[in-house]
């Protein structure tokens, strides 16, 4: 295609941008509506699988050590643990740190256990490389010897990977339901623009012009319109979640979780709605203007 040409078409498509103002208007207006809602639904959705992943990664098994095991013992358990399949890592807690995290908690009354009246045991800390392989490990930890006793959280923590499990194929069928509503929307908005045209298209048809010379303007007008359509979600979504960021994070202060940073999160967000704003604009007038060329 020649520059000549494509720069026609690009003019062509700005001048009926605004000549049909009105019209113009209902489709970024659909366009904006439509990917404000997948935007922050977005958003909302990975910051959700955010914090679900941090508390996913907080579960760990804890094995307690018999009170009986000498030192070679729980050298030797410690090797049983990290050779069982999907462990991460493995970590030891002596009695004495744990006292000293259970009086860090919950007072200094706790004190008066120390020494050999610590009733603590020592402890292994089990990592698993995915949490959905923590009840399995911690079964399988329950058979070796010199385990007192394995904790970590038991059906709780399997409830919990069920819950985070459904929130996200739920987030991710809602998602895809909001851009096929979108992609439905801006094309019946952009057909009534190409209806109010179809004696022009007509013409054209007449007088020799190829269904492709009569579809450019029309794909570039669809682009244009999702383009300005999702600039105005771009601006919004960005601005309320760097307005929420900070307040959001200090509530979270002193937990192991946290949002998604605004940098790089804003810029991916924002070049995905860019880029689904232009596909769908352009797919809408593609739809639309393929039973006009029937002439």
């Amino acid at each position: 295609m020649k520059f000549r040409t494509i720069k026609r078409h690009i003019v062509e498509s700005l001048r009926s941008i605004v000549r049909n103002g009105w019209m113009t208007l209902a489709a970024v207006s659909a366009v904006a509506v439509t990917l404000l809602l997948v935007g922050s639904f977005i958003a909302m959705l990975m910051n959700v699988n955010k914090i679900v992943s941090d508390i996913e990664n907080d579960v760990s098994i804890r094995v307690h050590v018999d009170l009986a095991a000498e030192e070679a013992d729980r050298d030797n358990l410690r090797a049983s643990l990290e050779g069982l399949n999907n462990v991460e890592s493995v970590e030891f807690s002596s009695r004495d740190t744990e006292l000293n995290n259970v009086i860090g908690s919950y007072g200094d009354a706790f004190g008066l256990f120390d020494g050999d009246n610590n009733p603590l045991y020592d402890v292994f800390v089990v990592n698993t490389n995915t949490p959905e392989q923590t009840s399995e490990v911690a079964q399988e930890a329950e058979t070796l010897d010199y385990v007192a006793d394995v904790n970590y959280g038991g059906s709780d923590a399997d409830r919990l990977f069920e819950v985070t499990s459904v929130v996200r194929n739920v987030g991710a069928i809602v998602i895809i339901a909001l851009i096929f509503t979108a992609v439905f929307l801006i094309a019946n908005t952009i057909r009534i623009t190409i209806f109010s045209r179809r004696t022009e298209i007509e013409i054209m048809k007449l007088v020799g012009a190829s269904n492709w010379f009569i579809r450019w303007p029309f794909l570039i007008e669809g682009a244009l319109i999702g383009l300005f359509g999702s600039l105005i979600p771009v601006g919004i979504i960005s601005y309320v979640y760097l307005q929420g960021y900070d307040t959001l994070m200090n509530a979270l202060q002193g937990t192991y979780y946290s949002l998604l940073e605004p940098n790089p999160f804003l810029i991916l967000l924002v070049a995905l709605l860019l880029g689904i704003g232009i596909i769908i604009g352009s797919l809408g007038s593609a739809l639309s203007i393929r039973k006009f060329l029937k002439v």
